[in-house]
């Protein structure tokens, strides 16, 4: 998925020297970082359940995912810097992506003791931390990392949205405000991951993870709606399609918060069915995304949103073979 991302990505930039062609090709680009993030989350977790992690793995996974990440960020302020419309665009956005792989990054650190979470399920609350498992101080630091992430996000959209009067904020902000509630949502799975392994999930926290995800989701999704029928400013094309396949990736998130929650301390006979949630999101995008490129026929306003679309579907089926691996390592089948 991530070599799709970056070659449809790269085949897009080559396509044409237009402010769409510009804006697509490097978002596209952009989404690859956050499918190396999952795929240093997948190589974390499938490691421990086929007996082949060591020392070495626990490094070099979160080194390159959050290294893939921080090189996102500072590609997006370098392309900023370029000044003008389209670069002031798509800088923001590929910043907010390097904000999300670096959230992503957090849970595949965070899972560097995943074969703890089954283990403490089968046991009691009161038995506390396992002796493996990393101290309340870094458990406390990899959730402030997501924390903060959401935080950067919001800040500066807001600051953006203030002055939506102008066309590229107005896109910016409003993607960037969709981004960050993507990052919001992995505060959730992040939270879940550690607690869980430090054997400190509570049976109050088995819903509430869930629902803000599927708060998050939702709020995304809505907004898009709104920003789609709420004006009839030109611009509001991208932003409004964007933030409903950003919907579509909280969506695909609650599929990970929930099985957790589902397997914990208790049997689920349908956990194996979670997993189609993301097929099901995956689905939405590449379909919408095929209507968007048809209406881009005729107005070009629906180019980007059409074009980021697909890489948001491969974003959302990234995260369904993440699923299938947590409802294997927790139901036992691995």
């Amino acid at each position: 998925m991530g070599a799709v991302c970056l070659s449809l990505g790269l085949y897009v930039r080559a396509g044409g020297a237009d402010a769409n062609h510009f804006v697509a090709g490097h978002v596209l680009i952009s989404l690859t970082a956050i499918c190396i993030a999952l795929f240093t989350t997948a190589a974390m977790i499938i490691r421990q359940l086929t007996n082949t992690f060591s020392r070495t793995w626990m490094i070099v996974l979160p080194v390159i995912g959050y290294s893939v990440a921080l090189a996102t960020m500072i590609w997006g302020l370098a392309i900023l810097q370029l000044g003008s419309v389209p670069s002031f665009v798509a800088g923001h956005v590929v910043f907010g992506v390097g904000l999300i792989a670096a959230c992503v990054s957090t849970v595949a650190t965070a899972s560097s003791a995943f074969t703890l979470i089954p283990k403490n399920a089968h046991g009691r609350a009161e038995d506390g931390p396992p002796a493996s498992a990393y101290s309340g101080g870094v458990g406390a630091g990899l959730i402030s990392i997501p924390l903060a992430a959401t935080a950067i996000g919001v800040i500066w959209a807001a600051m953006l949205l203030r002055r939506e009067a102008d066309a590229p904020d107005f896109v910016a902000g409003h993607v960037l405000m969709g981004i960050s509630a993507i990052c919001a949502s992995l505060i959730s799975l992040v939270s879940t991951v550690v607690r869980q392994v430090r054997n400190q999930f509570g049976e109050s926290e088995r819903w509430m993870w869930t629902l803000w995800v599927l708060v998050m989701g939702t709020a995304a999704f809505g907004w898009g709606l709104f920003v789609l029928f709420g004006s009839d400013r030109p611009e509001r094309i991208a932003p409004g399609c964007i933030l409903l396949g950003l919907g579509m990736v909280c969506y695909s998130i609650v599929s990970k918060v929930w099985l957790l929650a589902l397997t914990w301390r208790r049997e689920c006979a349908l956990a194996n069915r979670i997993p189609l949630i993301p097929v099901l999101t995956c689905l939405a995008c590449l379909f919408f995304s095929t209507f968007l490129a048809e209406a881009a026929m005729v107005d070009p306003s629906f180019f980007v949103p059409a074009r980021v679309l697909a890489g948001l579907g491969a974003v959302c089926f990234t995260l369904f073979s993440i699923v299938s691996i947590l409802e294997a390592g927790t139901s036992g089948k691995g």
